[in-house]
């Protein structure tokens, strides 16, 4: 389950950025995007942080999580399509194998959610 080990690495993130801040702010999410490509589960990814983050800075902390599809491009057909992950890769219409991914690596975050001097704010892209 390698969504235990990203979960620790995405902790540590945050809580470096945390401890940076002249003055800690209460988190109150996580956004997330995770493409489908990664082969990550978000079901397994919400359990793991649901885990680790209790008796941490991060309790009561939401994790949200937005999938991204698999699309991929065809220079031979000059188009977009969206390979069906694990069945079938290549392009639908001239099955020339794919090349070019344009959406579904993605693993990263892409805002925090905080409350500092009572006012919300978004830590966006660490």
């Amino acid at each position: 389950m390698h969504e235990t080990d990203m979960t620790k690495a995405l902790i540590i993130t945050v809580k470096d950025w945390w401890e940076s801040q002249p003055v800690p702010p209460k988190i109150s999410c996580i956004h997330l995007i995770v493409g489908k490509f990664t082969c990550v589960e978000p079901v397994s990814l919400q359990f793991a942080f649901n885990v680790q983050k209790q008796n941490t800075f991060l309790e009561g902390v939401e994790l949200a999580i937005q999938e991204t599809p698999l699309i991929a491009f065809c220079h031979h057909c000059q188009q977009e399509y969206r390979p069906e992950i694990g069945i079938q890769y290549d392009c639908p219409t001239c099955r020339s194998p794919m090349e070019d991914i344009r959406s579904g690596r993605e693993l990263k975050i892409d805002r925090i959610e905080y409350c500092s001097d009572s006012a919300k704010t978004y830590a966006p892209n660490l």
